[in-house]
């Protein structure tokens, strides 16, 4: 994959747009829901921020893969859920609030985490070869203004201007959407001649990471004794990554378009295995509370 318009310029304003569009739907009360309901947040926060990393990490040890698309998991796995688990936990019939919770949560914190669990996977699978390093402050100013002042940009029109937030919010929901599949579009079209191989690349580690992180989410849930809408609320924001931020980390801040190959294929699986597991948890939990 080489650098282009559409990940140098499209793809940081896209995500801007995206993010403006997660903070018209957030207020402060998500935020105190820490304190409402702190061990389903903080077993959320956990399955994402901790169990997501190491998974991805052994998995990227595990698979033979380049070590520039092992670093591309470990991007992946380091970002947090997107406003895209918000819409599949409403589709899954899941605990929305406290999915937007952890959405919230997870983007503040990830901004610190994200450079250091980069930074630490580069270095320990591409090793001496390391020719690139996210410095910390200037990786965490620079996916802030992509991420949290958006947001914050966002949640400060909902708390003055409701009415439009809320009209404006609901296209930007669906435009979310449109925007990552006009990025996943454009960059496997850009490498159609490639798009097989990078499947049979990556296809197997992400769907691996994808379904076996969604079932730790599910598991640690049910075994904390959550409320089945709870579970699946965790188990989408586990299972659903920001792809969009992964691929703006690999392709604008690292350069390395390749690494963005691994974030680009597991948010096509992912809207696969969350659409399956809509259908499912909506036969099985008829009875749920």
């Amino acid at each position: 994959m080489q650098s282009s318009f559409l990940t140098t310029v499209f793809l940081p304003l896209a995500l801007f747009i995206i993010m403006l569009g997660m903070g018209l739907g957030l207020t402060l009360n998500d935020f105190k829901r820490v304190f409402v309901e702190p061990k389903a947040v903080f077993l959320g926060l956990i399955a994402q921020l901790i169990v997501l990393p190491l998974t991805g990490f052994l998995l990227a040890m595990v698979f033979p893969l380049s070590p520039e698309l092992a670093v591309g998991v470990m991007i992946l796995a380091a970002c947090p859920g997107g406003p895209t688990s918000n819409m599949m936990t409403y589709l899954v019939k899941g605990n929305v609030a406290l999915s937007i919770t952890l959405t919230a949560m997870s983007s503040l914190i990830t901004v610190f985490t994200i450079p250091l669990v980069v930074n630490l996977a580069m270095q320990n699978f591409m090793g001496e070869a390391v020719a690139l390093q996210l410095p910390f402050v200037k990786t965490v100013i620079q996916i802030a203004v992509v991420t949290f002042i958006p947001v914050t940009i966002g949640m400060l029109l909902h708390n003055y201007t409701p009415q439009v937030a809320a009209k404006v919010e609901k296209l930007v929901k669906w435009f979310s959407l449109f925007f990552l599949g006009l990025i996943i579009a454009g960059l496997l079209f850009k490498e159609r001649d490639n798009v097989l191989g990078f499947f049979f690349e990556v296809g197997g580690v992400t769907l691996t990471l994808n379904l076996l992180t969604m079932a730790l989410g599910y598991t640690i849930a049910i075994l904390a004794k959550l409320d089945s809408l709870s579970a699946k609320a965790i188990t989408v924001e586990v299972g659903i990554q920001n792809g969009t931020l992964a691929i703006a980390v690999a392709t604008t801040l690292l350069n390395s378009p390749d690494m963005a190959i691994p974030a680009a294929i597991y948010s096509l699986i992912m809207f696969v295995t969350c659409g399956a597991f809509i259908g499912i948890s909506n036969g099985l939990f008829i009875k749920s509370n």
